[in-house]
């Protein structure tokens, strides 16, 4: 199965997620519409078999701004994270987000 890509472009959406991760781990993603190896690591992420929020910075600034605030995660792009029970529980950037480390984190939370 491919990964399902959900718009993550209001701060609304974003508490929803917080909320919504004391259920189950939450996948964001920080996209930069203006970066090459941003663009790369957003074609592999396809592979992963999971809802990604993406937030793109520059269309979504507050957004990317308040995740930062939420998560005291320095801000990145490209980024990943996993959101468990309203804490940022995994997070990688650049070439470090793969796929498989992403699942890998999913099956261990």
């Amino acid at each position: 199965m491919a990964a399902s890509f959900a718009k993550l472009d209001s701060l609304e959406k974003l508490e929803g997620l917080f909320t919504r991760s004391h259920e189950a781990p939450v996948v964001i993603f920080k996209h930069s519409s203006r970066c090459g190896v941003s663009s790369t690591v957003s074609q592999r992420m396809t592979g992963l078999d999971a809802e990604i929020n993406v937030v793109v910075v520059q269309a979504s600034r507050d957004v990317s701004t308040a995740i930062v605030e939420k998560t005291g995660v320095v801000h990145q792009t490209p980024q990943a994270m996993i959101i468990r029970n309203g804490e940022a529980v995994y997070q990688a950037s650049h070439y470090a987000i793969t796929p498989e480390a992403l699942a890998a984190e999913l099956e261990n939370q």
